[in-house]
């Protein structure tokens, strides 16, 4: 490994909570690599993370899934890459306004709520 592709060490002055702060930012929050971390590893993290909570949403709202017609992983990665998280429900309203989805709005079946409240 050459000097110039080494990951450049950290400063001698930096706490390790500071470090350990300035990575969760540039896992989540799209800050800056901070030195001596690989930033190719750091980035492939932070995909992984945006992956992850994509598939929250996902699991959580498929009406939502449903309303992107297929590409909603891609869609909602873009859409949190400037958007820190809160909490998985305002992480999907959010994202449904900002796009313009009307998610909430699919019919009910009411016969399978009838039922339930027996």
């Amino acid at each position: 490994m050459s000097a110039a592709s080494r990951p450049a060490r950290p400063p001698d002055d930096a706490t390790l909570a500071q470090r350990q702060a300035a990575l969760v930012r540039a896992l989540v929050a799209g800050a800056t690599v901070p030195p001596g971390f690989d930033a190719e590893a750091v980035g492939a993290a932070a995909e992984a993370l945006l992956r992850k909570r994509a598939g929250e949403v996902a699991r959580r709202f498929p009406l939502l899934v449903h309303a992107c017609e297929g590409d909603f992983t891609a869609r909602f990665t873009a859409w949190a890459r400037n958007h820190p998280k809160t909490t998985t429900s305002a992480d999907a309203a959010a994202f449904a306004t900002a796009t313009g989805l009307d998610w909430r709005a699919a019919p009910r079946r009411r016969g399978v709520t009838r039922w339930l409240r027996r």
